[in-house]
């Protein structure tokens, strides 16, 4: 994890805001995958999720925290990761994400203090602006990078949603308890 590059925050600090968190919002593309898409000859398109990040969300989940995409596109491949999730909060084709979050924060009953949000570009910084821990990928956009608290070491679709759930699981004295349930024989 590393010092957001507009916004200083104290590591206590940062970790008195993981632990009220509720709700984690990612961002997909540049977050949960690369950024990459790919489309074939007949329109198929392919993005390339990371299974870490995907199981830091059955974590987060497990530990009773709400997990919900935002994305400005559109995509079938989406829906399909989110039900392999279950991840019922899925909001697509959302280029003013802002509408999006505020829905979320209604439906859920929330505080946005008690939401973080991972998003890598310029489309981001409105919920970034908003969220109680905004978070910026390794690899975002210098202007999302500005609004985040918190930037992951990690590049978008290669580990940086794990980082940040297993930051926030942590701070929230989660990890050990996690852990054991892996460990004990």
């Amino acid at each position: 994890m590393k010092k957001a590059a507009g916004r200083e925050i104290t590591p206590e600090a940062l970790k008195q805001r993981a632990r009220r968190i509720k709700l984690v919002i990612f961002d997909v593309d540049g977050v949960l995958t690369d950024g990459g898409i790919i489309l074939d000859g007949d329109n198929n398109e392919y993005k390339k999720f990371n299974v870490r990040d995907g199981h830091g969300i059955k974590l987060l989940q497990r530990a009773g925290i709400e997990v919900a995409l935002i994305t400005g596109r559109y995509s079938t491949v989406v829906e399909k990761r989110a039900a392999e999730l279950g991840i019922r909060e899925v909001y697509q084709r959302r280029i003013e994400k802002t509408g999006a979050y505020e829905e979320l924060l209604v439906k859920l009953a929330l505080k946005a203090e008690e939401t973080a949000y991972v998003g890598d570009d310029i489309l981001d910084i409105p919920v970034l602006m908003r969220a109680g821990l905004p978070v910026a990928v390794a690899d975002a956009h210098d202007e999302a990078k500005k609004h985040a608290l918190m930037i992951t070491a990690a590049r978008g679709g290669f580990g940086a949603a794990r980082e940040c759930v297993e930051f926030i699981l942590k701070a929230k004295g989660l990890w050990n308890e996690i852990i054991d349930a892996y460990t004990k024989i």
